[in-house]
């Protein structure tokens, strides 16, 4: 039997292997029952429900195609880095690192980071497409989060809050 999607065959030995690490690790917590469930039934349910999943894309895999065909094509580092540094931007800007010496910084200024960082990710994005993200997002977060959760967090960098 030829291997008809190289992306589908990886993509469900993925989620199959996330999914069975997931449950397991679920198992760690009380799992319950449907009436009664613990804090391990949905983590359970989840990894369950990714594995089945990962088996039905493996399988699915090999259904008629070119033999070898939708191969993986290079390893797209230039997203990786990008969007990995701007998580890490975030969070570092978001609580600060004093070691390092860098302030807290706030929430609104590091949705802005995250946001900039991550748009590199891309080839030929706009600065001014980026602010408008940025811009909406910061709006929005600030609303759902700040407004709406009432969530305890520093908005702004501590020299402005002062």
């Amino acid at each position: 039997m030829a291997l008809a999607s190289q992306k589908d065959f990886f993509s469900g030995l993925m989620f199959t292997a996330v999914g069975g690490a997931f449950a397991w690790g679920a198992t760690t917590y009380e799992v319950g029952e449907g009436a009664r469930m613990g804090p391990g039934y949905f983590p359970l349910m989840l990894g369950i429900l990714l594995v089945i999943l990962g088996i039905i894309v493996t399988f699915n895999s090999f259904k008629a195609g070119p033999p070898g065909g939708d191969r993986i094509g290079a390893f797209a580092w230039r997203p990786l880095g990008f969007v990995l540094g701007a998580n890490l931007a975030f969070g570092a800007l978001l609580v600060g690192l004093p070691a390092l010496g860098i302030p807290a910084m706030g929430f609104i200024v590091s949705i802005y980071a995250l946001v900039l960082i991550a748009s590199m990710a891309r080839k030929g994005s706009s600065l001014k497409e980026s602010l408008i993200l940025a811009t909406l997002l910061a709006i929005g977060s600030y609303g759902a989060f700040v407004y709406l959760l009432n969530l305890q967090f520093p908005v702004w960098p501590a020299f402005l809050s002062n």
